[in-house]
């Protein structure tokens, strides 16, 4: 009988393999993106989902929210993300600052075309379990991959 050989443990053991989230596609022109996505996190915390389990991101305009929390100081805005009690808003130019959330919203709200092609592979990578953006599908489906 040959012995096992045990496991690697270590810095040499290879990390669990994440799975990629889900994606959904709502179909939204620029100016309802934001609308379409404010209607998926009130699902989101209407089905269970904590507040802290959302990141919302925007390629356009921000969202009210961020602009008025971003009145009090960078650093009071910041120290509410890394809290991770309530759903948390930031813009396509932040978004590689953003912790991964379970649930990364999308809203293609406006934005040149390099601002989709930077923000949704980001949130793809910043979400644990779900994607959904919030934009025109052939966009999506153009940075992303057919058949989303």
């Amino acid at each position: 009988m040959v012995p096992a050989k045990p496991a690697p443990s270590g810095p040499a053991a290879a990390a669990p393999a994440r799975s990629a989230p889900q994606i959904q596609l709502i179909p939204a022109t620029p100016e309802g993106a934001l609308d379409a996505a404010e209607e998926a996190v009130d699902l989101l915390l209407d089905s269970g989902r904590t507040p802290g389990d959302v990141l919302v991101v925007t390629t356009g305009e921000p969202h009210p929210w961020a602009t008025h929390e971003l009145s009090f100081g960078d650093a009071a805005y910041w120290a509410q993300h890394d809290a991770g009690d309530d759903v948390f808003y930031t813009d396509a130019a932040a978004v590689d600052r953003a912790a991964s959330r379970a649930v990364v919203v999308v809203a293609l709200n406006g934005g040149d075309e390099a601002a989709a092609a930077t923000v949704l592979p980001l949130a793809r990578s910043r979400a644990g379990t779900l994607l959904i953006v919030c934009g025109d599908p052939q966009r999506v489906n153009s940075v992303l991959g057919a058949g989303v």
